[in-house]
């Protein structure tokens, strides 16, 4: 039926604008078919099990073998690479560290588009360089295929609860297919308009975050400093106009919530090295675009310190730690 459904959608793609939109209807309700998944790390494991949660029968990959046993358990087939998901599978996603792994997992020599067939969809939910988004949507489309850029935002929490937000980029005519899949995975799935605009808007989203994270974390430091009981701050600022997700949902200090990275020594959550990466996005783009991003290039230098002393493998929120210690505490 998939095989059919692709052939169908690639005879008539080449048609107007109205039959490809019959096209991408057609493929919805295929739902149900295999759907590939690539890169099984700590967002991509939580991912694929929410497919496999909602009934897809999910084909999965990673480079560290041991990623892949527990989704296997759970009922997916796994293949030795990304060749191998894309000739089994129409529908893809991707979830993968760098840009150079995007590159290397789609035209490497065992990537996606070595066997991708024609009428594939073919989702990334990286955060990598738009302009790699568009290189790859520009690849996928030589080979009869659909490129869309769908990073995310919420962090492991979401994405095991099925919270995620997606920022999608690409054919505006493809965005009913892949929110077929995205909504189950994340609660909000939003058109951002043509490839790379996903990524513009995480790279930004990830910017203000880092920013807010690193005040929050001088804010609570100064607090305990002052002597007040970090909890009381933290109540505090949630109920005033200092409150942000840095601080009602996601606190640095120890202590202070329950569920969160700094209550175990950081450990899990967002690394500080992705989030290094990310404020290196923004600081190209923004030199590309000769946009002034004054406090992103400071949140760029302190994260790029913090991985050089020894916290690259911690979440971004042990930003609070890097300060406590800074001080000669």
């Amino acid at each position: 039926m998939a095989a059919v459904l692709r052939g169908s959608r690639y005879l008539v793609g080449r048609c107007s604008k109205h039959v490809d939109f019959l096209c991408v209807s057609t493929r919805s309700m295929a739902s149900k078919t295999q759907v590939g998944f690539v890169g099984l790390g700590n967002m991509g494991n939580p991912m694929a099990k929410n497919l496999l949660k909602h009934g897809y029968p999910v084909i999965a990959t990673d480079v560290f073998p041991e990623s892949c046993k527990e989704i296997q358990e759970m009922g997916a087939q796994i293949v030795d690479n990304p060749a191998e998901v894309a000739d089994k599978a129409d529908r893809i996603i991707t979830m993968l560290p760098s840009s150079p792994n995007v590159v290397d997992v789609y035209t490497g020599p065992n990537g996606i588009l070595k066997k991708v067939k024609k009428g594939s969809l073919l989702i990334d939910s990286s955060t990598i360089d738009p302009a790699v988004s568009k290189e790859m949507a520009a690849a996928a489309e030589k080979m009869g295929a659909v490129f869309m850029d769908a990073p995310v935002s919420g962090g492991v929490g979401a994405a095991s609860s099925g919270k995620l937000t997606f920022m999608v980029g690409g054919a505006e005519e493809e965005f009913t297919a892949a929110k077929e899949l995205l909504s189950c995975m994340g609660a909000n799935v939003v058109y951002c308009g043509q490839v790379g605009t996903g990524q513009a808007a995480k790279i930004c989203n990830n910017m203000l975050l880092a920013i807010g994270m690193i005040g929050t974390s001088e804010t609570m430091n100064l607090g305990i400093r002052l002597g007040l009981d970090p909890k009381l701050l933290a109540k505090i600022l949630n109920m005033s106009s200092g409150r942000c997700w840095s601080s009602d949902t996601y606190n640095p200090v120890p202590g202070v919530m329950e569920g969160v990275p700094s209550g175990n020594n950081y450990q899990g959550g967002f690394g500080t090295q992705l989030m290094a990466k990310d404020l290196g996005l923004a600081q190209n783009t923004a030199t590309n675009t000769k946009t002034p991003v004054p406090l992103g290039s400071l949140a760029h230098q302190i994260y790029r310190m913090m991985c050089a002393r020894g916290y690259a493998s911690k979440d971004f929120s042990s930003v609070f730690q890097f300060l406590r210690e800074e001080e000669g505490q």
